[in-house]
């Protein structure tokens, strides 16, 4: 099976719809699959719903699809660095399920492995357990979270050889491995390509068994928020 393709578009071609839902790796502006969300904005696929931890920045990342009014609902955990994210929010234009960021990594690895539903703890007697089902064990009481079970997958990794085998670097790991596994079509963007055997198979994070088409690009690597400090002087 190819799962080497030349460009984003390519690698989208057949793949994007109106009203999908599309599962987005990332964490803030690490790690987010830049090329594959610049695609889908230019095909103008609209009324999307989208699980991502959060929603990029004013400009960049998810937040490009916010600009251009494709995305209808997010499920995320944190808003709070996008201004656009917010309007759109406050003034009903746009839907907001929110997840506590554990239960919405869970919620995605669930759905990978075919979990419908998994009870937890998290967010019990908060409006997050609000029109859900709630269970006791052991004397404790319990929440409902359904599985997420996405139409595509979009992720970003370090490597990965020709047959999607990934591997991701430090910290830009997150939520890449959770929402890769929860597409029904996964579609990666990597800094790398080797050759096939080339990587240890201890060190793959991700098994190809999951990746159905893999591009190679260059990609911008912004930083979200910069702090530094005055440089002190003798």
């Amino acid at each position: 099976m190819k799962k080497v393709y030349n460009s984003a578009a390519e690698a989208l071609d057949g793949l994007l719809f109106d009203g999908m839902f599309i599962a987005a790796g990332g964490f803030g502006l690490c790690g987010i699959p830049e090329l594959l969300i610049a695609a889908i904005r230019d095909n103008g696929v609209k009324n999307l719903t989208v699980a991502s931890n959060n929603a990029g920045v004013d400009g960049f990342g998810l937040g490009l699809l916010l600009e251009s009014r494709q995305i209808k609902k997010m499920l995320s955990s944190y808003v709070g660095e996008n201004a656009e994210f917010m309007r759109q929010y406050l003034s009903g234009e746009l839907e907001l399920e929110f997840n506590p960021q554990g239960t919405l990594a869970e919620r995605m690895r669930a759905g990978g492995a075919g979990i419908p539903g998994f009870y937890t703890k998290t967010g019990v007697g908060t409006v997050i357990a609000e029109g859900k089902e709630l269970k006791e064990f052991d004397g404790e009481t319990y929440v409902l979270e359904r599985g997420i079970f996405a139409d595509l997958a979009i992720v970003k990794a370090w490597k990965a050889d020709a047959t999607g085998n990934l591997v991701f670097r430090k910290t830009a790991r997150n939520f890449n491995p959770p929402a890769a596994m929860c597409g029904k079509v996964c579609v990666v963007e990597v800094e790398e390509i080797v050759p096939t055997g080339s990587i240890d198979p201890d060190h793959i994070h991700l098994p190809g068994i999951y990746v159905h088409r893999i591009i190679q690009g260059q990609h911008e690597k912004r930083i979200e928020q910069r702090t530094v400090r005055k440089r002190e002087t003798a």
